[in-house]
């Protein structure tokens, strides 16, 4: 028999409080009716003997503390699945917000995810091609990987997104098996209808699924967002044998909701009044990327944070390094001269990226040429430091044609226009032609036979 308890003790911002209840579970789903039957849905997130408190997802404005019906279902947030929901949008919870009606399954599926047993996880392979040349060239995404982007305020970490969504796929045998899990927290409205009207107009809508928390939702409806996003691309990956691309952006608007929340519950604070669990919290949706035995899906991420200050040190791109596997890094100095997108590929690194190269993947000279060119990029900085102290005329000849290289590596490789779309041999044939600026004896990082094959002809 379901009990349900009539009076509340305390609400206090999205929580409220009761005392004497009996085998309530923490994580449990909680539905309170409000008078004139307005229902909210909560959940438990502390248990002090029979103490509770309940997180309730849409906030506790309007609720009455005795003119209250909660009861406690006993499981937790599940939402229902089916391959129907690509193309259509939701809102943080899960809830249909396109005007479509209900999806209607026969199957729901726990929010938190089902952990992947170490044991049974494959090691990424092959590529996701994103038409960028700065990421396919340099810093190459490979398929179960978690690959984030550190941004930072008025950076167009949005527009890098939205293209991303536009322009990536996968090898053409595979591509009617590619789709993308888009996450958006606290954004504003004219970015969520930037992102609907950018993939309508590209017509990738229907290999889409969209999963908006606005910032004037509620907060604690920020904090299941990405749960919701992941339990959908598990499905898509793991039950329809798709290749799913999960974009979550923005991941330090999520910590800001675990932070006010963690506040409201008066937990004690850590780094900069983050709470202490914020690792693990990451960690719990960062490792829901991957590939599993048995399985020909796979779950790739691209998390976007933006950065406080610009601060890399900040605790939420601190910790997030920790957990991924390497990132992308936009400069403020590079939008500022007008490159788009604005990626410090010095800074930038993909960990995974010399498993998903080469001849069987991209191209057999991916590897050698990458090497080189980022090789060059970094001698340039070092030359353009002594340039500012001796003048740029009193360089060696070598010195200027590396000057030259950097110049020519800024404005035909890095930039970009938005709407440009550049496959992965237009991307390596760039980065050959930048090559023939240096001297031959230059490039010491790349095979003399491939040097031969693709400088020469």
């Amino acid at each position: 028999m379901k009990v349900k308890y009539l009076k509340l003790d305390k609400a206090e911002g999205p929580l409220v409080v009761m005392n004497e209840v009996k085998d309530a579970v923490y994580d449990e789903i909680v539905d309170i009716e409000m008078t004139g039957g307005e229902y909210r849905m909560g959940k438990v997130v502390q248990i002090d003997r029979d103490r509770v408190i309940i997180q309730v997802f849409q906030g506790t404005s309007g609720i009455s503390l005795n003119d209250v019906s909660v009861s406690f279902t006993g499981k937790p947030m599940e939402i229902p699945l089916s391959r129907e929901i690509l193309g259509r949008v939701f809102n943080g919870t899960a809830m249909p917000i396109d005007g479509a009606g209900e999806i209607y399954s026969n199957n729901t599926y726990n929010i938190n995810g089902r952990p992947m047993n170490p044991v049974a996880r494959l090691y990424p392979r092959n590529y996701i091609q994103t038409g960028i040349s700065s990421i396919d060239g340099l810093i190459t995404l490979i398929r179960g990987q978690k690959l984030p982007i550190f941004s930072g305020d008025g950076l167009p970490h949005n527009q890098l997104a939205a293209q991303i969504v536009r322009q990536a796929r996968i090898s053409d045998e595979e591509a009617g098996k590619f789709a993308v899990v888009f996450a958006a927290m606290g954004i504003k409205h004219d970015e969520a209808d930037f992102f609907r009207k950018v993939f309508e107009e590209a017509g990738v809508m229907d290999r889409v699924v969209m999963f908006l928390n606005l910032a004037d939702d509620p907060v604690v409806e920020r904090i299941i967002t990405p749960r919701c996003a992941l339990t959908a691309a598990e499905y898509l990956a793991f039950e329809c044998d798709m290749h799913v691309l999960v974009i979550m952006t923005d991941i330090t608007s999520y910590c800001e909701a675990l932070r006010e929340i963690s506040s409201a519950r008066e937990e004690v604070p850590s780094r900069k009044g983050y709470p202490g669990y914020l690792y693990s919290d990451l960690a719990s949706l960062y490792e829901r990327a991957g590939m599993l035995k048995g399985s020909k899906g796979s779950i790739t991420q691209i998390p976007i944070l933006t950065m406080p200050n610009d601060d890399i040190t900040h605790p939420v791109p601190d910790l997030t390094g920790y957990i991924t596997e390497g990132q992308i890094v936009l400069n403020r100095s590079l939008y500022q001269m007008g490159i788009y997108p604005p990626i410090n590929v010095l800074p930038s690194l993909s960990r995974l990226m010399k498993d998903g190269i080469g001849k069987e993947y991209t191209r057999e000279d991916h590897p050698d040429v990458a090497n080189q060119v980022f090789s060059a990029y970094s001698r340039v900085q070092e030359i353009r430091a002594l340039a500012q102290v001796i003048g740029e005329d009193e360089l060696s000849e070598t010195d200027k044609k590396y000057m030259e290289f950097g110049r020519q590596f800024e404005e035909r490789f890095a930039k970009q226009d938005f709407e440009e779309n550049r496959d992965i041999n237009t991307t390596l044939d760039l980065m050959w032609e930048l090559l023939t600026i240096l001297p031959e004896q230059e490039l010491t990082r790349i095979d003399p036979s491939l040097v031969k094959k693709y400088l020469r002809k």
